[in-house]
């Protein structure tokens, strides 16, 4: 990993994420920021991968973010990647790099159901995994709950022993629907233990609002 280049970039693909960064807590510079730090403990699994590349991908994943009940969702990763070959090109970014870049971009998105092909890809799809766990993933889970205009619960049946699940009218609900399926779902085997740990922490949560919510 050449830190001299990366630090070197940092700044200039901060630039370009922080003047495409909306008012989405959940997907703000904050989230490229964990998803790059998220990316760093991989990379120290995987030496063969581009760190620069993974760097870039991190921080330009979200150029297009489209709310997760936008009918175009899943097109949003693609777009994201053929804006970011754009932006790139015009700072100069290596051009040897750019499709590992956007390759990484359009598969990172779990929408998209796209297959990642090259290690770098496969890093940048699991670190954006990753921030949908554990605390901070737990704290993403209610903010976009409350912006999509779900409950936080089903009333009678939190942990849906008699229902089916719903995370679109039930926040709770995605705990199971979508997020304990990420460690099983990883591309490296990092990601699945880091992944793993971090979902203990919401199905604990779960657990304990479950009992609570029942009182």
């Amino acid at each position: 990993m050449n830190t001299d280049e990366l630090r070197a970039w940092q700044p200039r693909l901060q630039a370009l994420a922080s003047a495409a960064c909306g008012d989405d807590g959940a997907h703000d510079i904050n989230h490229l920021h964990r998803v790059w730090r998220n990316a760093q403990a991989l990379l120290a699994s995987h030496p063969e991968a581009d760190a620069l590349a993974v760097m870039a991908a991190c921080y330009l994943h979200d150029l297009v973010n489209l709310p997760k009940n936008h009918p175009q969702r899943s097109m949003a990763s693609r777009r994201s990647a053929e804006l970011a070959r754009r932006e790139l090109a015009a700072i100069g970014f290596p051009d040897a790099k750019r499709d590992a870049v956007a390759h990484a971009i359009e598969t990172h998105s779990f929408s998209a159901a796209l297959p990642p092909h090259t290690i770098e890809a496969k890093l940048v799809q699991d670190a954006d995994r990753l921030d949908a766990l554990g605390a901070v993933g737990l704290a993403r889970l209610f903010y976009i709950a409350g912006q999509m205009g779900s409950a936080l619960a089903h009333p009678d049946d939190p942990l849906a022993e008699h229902r089916e699940r719903d995370d679109r009218a039930y926040a709770l609900d995605h705990i199971e629907v979508k997020l304990a399926r990420l460690p099983g779902m990883m591309q490296t085997a990092a990601g699945r233990a880091l992944g793993a740990a971090r979902l203990a922490q919401l199905t604990g949560f779960r657990a304990a609002f479950a009992e609570e919510w029942t009182l």
